[in-house]
């Protein structure tokens, strides 16, 4: 399956003078799925091989599925701990940062973001002499 652009606001560039050459543009979707990768892996704070994604076309825009481990701290620091976001508020920021990312470099519109977290990254400890 390819992806076709549409014609959004958020296409338009700076040297966008209103004519339009004839023709259309096919984003592959491994494209997209990289895409999307990368950015989930940036805004989570993971490396891209502990994310999995999947895009698919609905309702008029994109879907966008997620599945991460999300970093967790150290559970023996308690001042880390304490001062550490509940999991499901750091989701939904990062549900909405997100959207609005996948909106602005794939140019489509983002219905829906959906995220599952597969596990915790615990930072490993420092040994001290």
């Amino acid at each position: 399956m390819s992806l076709l652009a549409g014609e959004s606001p958020s296409a338009a560039g700076p040297l966008d003078s209103g004519l339009r050459t004839p023709g259309t543009v096919r984003v592959h979707e491994r494209v997209i799925d990289k895409v999307v990768r990368e950015a989930s892996a940036g805004a989570i704070g993971v490396s891209r091989d502990d994310v999995s994604v999947e895009v698919a076309e609905w309702g008029g825009g994109l879907a966008v599925r997620i599945a991460a481990k999300l970093p967790a701290p150290d559970l023996s620091d308690l001042t880390a701990v304490e001062a550490a976001v509940p999991v499901i508020d750091r989701v939904r920021v990062l549900q909405s940062e997100l959207s609005a990312e996948f909106a602005r470099v794939t140019g489509r519109e983002i219905r829906r973001v959906s995220f599952t977290v597969t596990g915790a990254i615990i930072p490993k400890r420092k040994r001290v002499n």
